[in-house]
């Protein structure tokens, strides 16, 4: 089966894509605004990752944890692997400017908290949200499953808790010593987005997902290309699928996670959302390893697709987070 020109009309359309996108906009506004009018003090780059003792645990990892995702970065000055991975994780908590804190935890030094998270070995990575500690993940893990965790447990956090996180200075002092730059979009990107749409509108998948990848080369962070390209993505995984026999081999094997994939894919495009996230969370609960990394990074995807402001991305958010922690 080869549809023409597919259109997304059951599940959401480019209008509401731009809306939600212009919603986050004005909400990230909102909250730098806030903070120049007298709300939480703004903080420079360096102080995104902090050294942790003991005396400091409840004030700096326990208070803080009410505001923003602490993750608790566990290590020893030995420890050949946690030289990969904590480097690493500093990176990634400039990166994601404030939307989480990095607290690193010398495990020599620190015995008391080493014993009550319960580690075994290092390094391991957990976090504190809104008091409430969950494991992560051990040992040095690849930097794209480390933000795909990072990801979730900021989701968890602004959904389950409101941590909207830490407003940080743009024209203060990064961790090097250098001044950090203020990260503005570089539009405006009008052009290629009505090329996209258009695309779409004509049924050229190909063209509509180069012109969302166009604007994110520039912009990795724009929310309405970031939103439009995993809705392309999605119309050009289906387009050669035969609905009937991808429903048979999911219905035939349920521990087929390909099979559940693909007809999770085909939920949404029919607009079943509620059956495609369904599917892929207990997927995901039933199993382990690679299999289960594949079937949560697929559900991920198709919550882009729909937006994080749609009710049911914020339900299938926590009923992932269940079957996770």
């Amino acid at each position: 089966m080869q549809p023409r020109n597919m259109s997304m009309s059951g599940v959401v359309d480019l209008a509401a894509v731009k809306a939600a996108g212009e919603a986050k906009a004005k909400a990230e506004q909102t909250r730098a605004e806030a903070a120049r009018q007298g709300g939480p003090a703004a903080v420079p780059p360096s102080a995104l990752v902090i050294d942790v003792d003991e005396a400091g645990f409840e004030r700096d990892v326990l208070q803080r944890s009410a505001e923003v995702p602490v993750v608790l970065d566990f290590w020893a000055e030995w420890c050949e692997p946690c030289k990969q991975l904590s480097p690493l994780l500093e990176r990634l908590a400039v990166e994601y400017n404030g939307r989480f804190l990095l607290a690193k935890i010398d495990v020599d030094a620190n015995q008391m908290l080493m014993q009550q998270f319960g580690i075994q070995g290092i390094p391991a990575v957990f976090a504190v949200v809104a008091g409430q500690a969950l494991p992560l993940f051990q040992g040095a893990v690849p930097e794209a499953q480390i933000r795909e965790t990072l990801d979730q447990l900021i989701q968890i956090g602004e959904e389950r808790f409101g941590l909207t996180g830490i407003v940080v200075d743009a024209s203060g002092a990064g961790p090097d010593g250098g001044t950090a730059a203020a990260a503005q979009p570089v539009g405006p990107y009008d052009a290629l987005l009505e090329a996209a749409m258009s695309a779409l509108d004509a049924g050229d998948l190909a063209g509509a997902v180069q012109a969302y990848k166009n604007v994110l080369a520039d912009d990795p962070a724009h929310p309405e290309a970031k939103l439009g390209l995993a809705q392309a993505e999605l119309l050009a995984r289906v387009q050669d699928l035969d609905p009937a026999a991808v429903r048979k081999a999911a219905a035939d094997g349920p521990a087929d996670v390909t099979a559940q994939i693909a007809a999770a894919d085909l939920d949404l495009v029919g607009g079943h959302v509620q059956d495609a996230f369904g599917r892929l969370v207990e997927t995901v609960r039933r199993t382990v390893g690679e299999d289960r990394d594949a079937a949560r990074l697929r559900l991920l995807e198709l919550f882009e697709v729909i937006g994080a402001d749609d009710p049911r991305v914020t339900a299938a958010r926590q009923a992932l987070a269940r079957v996770l922690f």
